[in-house]
């Protein structure tokens, strides 16, 4: 201490901006979106076939969310040894994962890589809508599969979430 007072705490930088979406493993790709979109107004914002991730996507935007753009993405395997596949055999039908945004992925990796918790992704790879993401071990953080996503610029964004 100098001067008689106390060192000012150290508040580490908030690492996640947001909560980007919650990732919901399905059987069936086509009528899990159907329902999401009847049940709940959610609206169908992209789509995509993912292979080196071994799943068929759908990204659902939550309409008019209060805190910017807010996502449920629903993941149906290409296969039953896939990541999601091998998910259904053992769980069923439910919550796969929670993203987080970040806005430096990099930097978030190495800061939060630095804690002890593991890396499942050493460097960000391609996830939907262009973005860059990167996943945590679920061991580590309370049993719940972490994706980190820093979004994709907003032009690719723009010409590319909606259908």
């Amino acid at each position: 201490m100098t001067g008689g007072r106390a060192p000012l705490p150290v508040v580490p930088i908030p690492l996640f901006s947001r909560i980007d979406h919650v990732g919901i493993a399905c059987r069936d790709l086509a009528t899990t979106v159907a329902f999401y979109e009847s049940a709940f107004g959610l609206v169908l914002a992209h789509q995509e076939r993912n292979e080196e991730q071994g799943v068929a996507e759908a990204i659902m935007r939550v309409p008019e969310a209060a805190a910017g753009m807010a996502y449920v993405q629903l993941l149906e395997p290409l296969g039953p040894d896939t990541p999601v596949g091998r998910f259904l055999a053992r769980r069923g039908e439910g919550i796969h994962h929670i993203g987080y945004g970040v806005g430096d992925i990099t930097a978030a990796l190495a800061s939060i890589g630095a804690t002890g918790v593991r890396l499942l992704d050493s460097r960000p790879r391609h996830g939907s809508m262009g973005a860059s993401i990167a996943f945590l071990h679920p061991a580590d953080v309370g049993g719940v599969l972490t994706e980190l996503v820093q979004a994709a610029p907003e032009k690719y964004q723009a010409d590319k979430s909606d259908l």
